[in-house]
């Protein structure tokens, strides 16, 4: 069962494809965190919604909001895919091991070792603000993110 609105957010750190280590509770007190988990990269509906949140990059960090994406693929495939992508500014992080913990921990874990899509925005004090799973082949609406973001404001 996925995590609901109000619920503390399980901290994390976890590799990113940017070289770096990525742990949730460095945002606390500074940042909004927009958590989105994908199943795997190198999926045509996972590459539109990472490049979709590139694209709006900007309006995200307007609104002292990050965005982390997440899925059980190895940093070395997650930094190919961002290239292939034509480069990913924001953290592409690895759930790789232990295989789908940070999944396991947020409730979005599936059978076979993937994720459901899944889409959490954590506010500044670290409660999950906005959560929402998606059918797999269904693409996030950014519009939704972005209206649980305002309301943060």
């Amino acid at each position: 069962m996925p995590l609901t609105i109000g619920a503390a957010a399980p901290d994390f750190e976890l590799d990113s494809h940017l070289g770096r280590k990525v742990r949730l509770s460095s945002f606390r007190g500074r940042k909004n965190v927009v958590i989105a988990f994908h199943p795997l990269a190198w999926t045509p509906v996972c590459a539109r919604q990472m490049t979709g949140y590139e694209a709006e990059r900007d309006w995200f960090a307007d609104r002292d909001t990050v965005l982390v994406g997440v899925s059980v693929d190895a940093v070395p495939s997650k930094v190919e895919w961002a290239k292939s992508l034509g480069g990913i500014s924001y953290d592409l992080v690895s759930d790789f091991h232990p295989h789908g913990a940070v999944a396991e921990a947020y409730g979005v874990a599936r059978d076979g070792g993937i994720s459901e899509r899944a889409v959490f925005v954590v506010d500044k004090a670290g409660a999950i603000a906005f959560a929402k799973v998606y059918d797999i082949p269904t693409l996030p609406d950014n519009a939704e993110v972005r209206q649980a973001i305002e309301r943060l404001a």
